[in-house]
């Protein structure tokens, strides 16, 4: 009877677990770690460079070994002429010939293969870790613009709220007759300004949005959770970690390439040799032979074929040391200006805290009680709230270009070298 019982209600469990998996899942807030978390997972750069790297340890595998041997096959000392001609087994010097051969590259050109191989893979590591911070702080930056402009989004619905309030204070004022009737149509303005700013605000999300997707996928358009990043920025040490850039260490297996070509080119100076062993075969009543030979490479004008090629990848030495050069210049100059960026929104975004917005809401709280006893205009009260809108605005502003700095720091010389 039990039994029953229990069997009638399993198609009403199975249809109940099947409503709950049907129903739709509540989408994950989207923090800051998380959307770093899936650009690793989704950048297609990534996989390229994942891809490179593989191909590289796999094209070092073969890089000192001797080349395939070659099968030789054919016929020796065959008649076209005389009463033994076209006859392959007639004439005793006819021979038909089974042989291999072996090419063997010098031992230093060989050495240097198997150099410029390891430099590649160890060039592909270096990449791959520059292009991971790349995705990083791309993404970082990404979220960090969406974060800000959804910030300002917020506002504005205090900003209507406080247009409506303002609206009532102004057809109050008309009505006790200590205000114009034009007055009425200030706030509306006031309104449609602010529909206008915020228009540009959501032209701005998407954008933010669309590179955050670049780097995440669909994930991007969940919604934002968390707050502005702080990481610690050691702005009297970064100067010190400057040599220690992933794109300049990136540098030293480039460099490390450039010498091995180098000296590739100079072991094509010394003689590269081959050996070959060939059994040839002669007709029944002839006996049959075995043949050995060595080859040798004769580099006698090194002036029109080495030297030049060695010229070459000093030039190509050269000139990755110069870009070198030029590249930590670059990024000392850029190292230099952001941590002079950094400082001045550090003391921007304090100065906004602690005296612009305070001062502002101020100058909108008395401007407003004059106009409410009649003593002061509607202009000076548009103006002051203009003023307060435009300094809550800047706010943000300061915070999201000190969290966009910071990233860049951070993920260039903080992140790599805890």
């Amino acid at each position: 009877m039990h039994s029953k019982r229990y069997c009638a209600a399993w198609p009403v469990a199975a249809a109940l677990v099947a409503t709950v998996l049907a129903l739709p899942s509540q989408a994950a807030p989207l923090t800051l770690d998380e959307a770093l978390r899936l650009s690793e997972d989704n950048a297609p750069s990534l996989t390229a460079q994942a891809a490179k790297l593989e191909a590289a340890n796999s094209a070092a595998i073969p890089a000192g070994e001797l080349p395939d041997p070659k099968l030789l096959l054919g016929v020796q000392n065959y008649p076209i002429g005389g009463p033994d001609r076209w006859s392959i087994d007639q004439d005793f010097m006819t021979m038909q010939m089974v042989g291999v051969m072996q090419e063997v590259p010098n031992r230093d050109k060989r050495r240097a293969r198997i150099e410029v191989a390891e430099a590649a893979v160890d060039r592909a590591t270096a990449e791959r870790r520059v292009e991971r911070l790349n995705v990083r702080q791309a993404t970082a930056l990404a979220w960090i613009s969406s974060y800000s402009v959804e910030r300002k989004q917020a506002l504005f619905q205090d900003f209507f709220r406080e247009n409506r309030l303002l609206a009532d204070a102004v057809r109050a004022q008309i009505a006790g007759g200590r205000a114009q009737a034009a007055d009425a149509v200030t706030p509306r303005q006031e309104a449609a300004l602010l529909d206008e700013q915020e228009d540009e605000l959501i032209r701005l999300r998407a954008q933010a949005r669309a590179a955050l997707r670049r780097w995440i996928g669909p994930a991007a358009d969940e919604p934002l959770a968390g707050n502005l990043p702080e990481w610690p920025i050691n702005v009297a040490g970064y100067s010190h970690k400057l040599p220690h850039h992933p794109a300049l260490t990136a540098f030293v297996p480039m460099t490390r390439e450039a010498q091995a070509k180098v000296h590739e080119a100079v072991a094509e100076k010394k003689s590269d040799w081959s050996w070959e062993l060939d059994y040839q075969r002669r007709g029944r009543e002839f006996g049959d032979m075995m043949s050995v030979q060595l080859s040798f490479d004769l580099p006698l004008f090194p002036g029109s074929r080495q030297n030049p090629k060695i010229a070459a990848k000093h030039a190509e030495l050269n000139q990755l040391e110069a870009e070198r050069e030029a590249l930590t210049r670059e990024h000392a100059q850029q190292l230099e200006d952001d941590l002079a960026e950094y400082q001045r929104l550090n003391r921007a975004v304090r100065r906004s805290q602690n005296s612009l917005l305070p001062l502002a809401k101020e100058k909108v709280a008395l401007t407003m009680a004059s106009y409410r006893a009649g003593k002061g205009d509607l202009a000076a009260v548009i103006a002051a709230r203009r003023e307060l809108i435009e300094a809550r605005l800047k706010h943000i502003d300061f915070e999201e270009q000190r969290a966009l700095t910071s990233a860049r720091l951070y993920f260039t010389y903080g992140e790599n070298h805890q």
